[in-house]
């Protein structure tokens, strides 16, 4: 019997340890990606940034922005929801924080849930995925230059939730498409992204599709939905996310995510 309480502690001393040591990482990660990136809050919107613009680009930024409204540097999001491992795997519920840099790309999300814990990121132009059993070890940790481009494709994706980051500039510029849509590219440090993006009748942006990696080889169809527009911190963003694989035999939905708190320009941890 001694033993066994004994080994039993020990596995308790064990977890707790590896849990510490996964929040010291995980707040090292969130002051390097906030130190790489300059504070840009001085610049504001203007509504003739929009001049030049496609019409369904233009009714977007004055749906959702004021005038004067400064730009975003820095961003940090909660959210709740479900998330699917496999195709064929249930839902199961999780919580996120996220970080993010606009003046130079970057962001940093760990997602939790009972079973694992998962930290997304884009740090120092590198992208990367860790999947952590029970908070015990490593199940993935993938890099590479498909993770590089596929984490900036989220960062630039989850730009609605930092949306002066969409505004036009050298690296971000936007095309016509038809009344309801546009073309997004982003060019940066040697990739060359795109979405095309769908709005509603009122300006929002209700779905943005692309081509990401689904794994090291496979190009697929990736789409994002959007819905539920609410005004925090003077801004409108969509507080209801859909992620989808488009696939050729039907759609996979494996991410369905409700925000539930942003801050702008706190360059720190919750």
């Amino acid at each position: 019997m001694n033993i066994a309480i004994t080994i039993i502690a020990m596995i308790l001393v064990i977890f707790i340890a590896k849990r510490i040591q996964a929040s010291i990482i995980f707040n090292k990660e969130v002051k390097t990606l906030f130190a790489q990136s300059k504070n840009r809050s001085s610049q504001v919107f203007h509504k003739t940034q929009l001049d030049s613009l496609p019409d369904p680009v233009k009714r977007y930024f004055n749906h959702i922005l004021k005038e004067g409204q400064p730009c975003i540097s820095y961003a940090r999001i909660k959210h709740v929801g479900q998330f699917k491992t496999g195709i064929d795997k249930d839902w199961i519920n999780i919580k996120g924080e996220q970080y993010a840099t606009t003046e130079k790309p970057g962001f940093i999300w760990k997602g939790t849930t009972t079973k694992f814990v998962a930290r997304d990121m884009y740090i120092a132009d590198k992208g990367r995925l860790v999947v952590s059993l029970f908070s015990l070890f490593n199940v993935v940790n993938a890099s590479g230059e498909q993770y590089d481009e596929g984490e900036l494709l989220r960062w630039l994706g989850e730009s609605v939730l930092y949306p002066t980051n969409l505004l036009p500039s050298e690296r971000l510029h936007w095309f016509p498409i038809d009344a309801n849509s546009a073309k997004l590219t982003f060019e940066y440090k040697g990739h060359t992204l795109f979405f095309k993006i769908t709005f509603n009748a009122i300006g929002e942006i209700i779905e943005m599709e692309t081509k990401r990696f689904m794994d090291a080889k496979k190009l697929e169809t990736w789409v994002i939905k959007l819905s539920t527009y609410q005004e925090l911190n003077n801004i409108l963003i969509p507080a209801a996310f859909e992620v989808i694989w488009r696939l050729e035999k039907g759609d996979f939905s494996y991410a369905k995510f409700i925000i539930t708190e942003v801050e702008y320009n706190k360059a720190e941890k919750f």
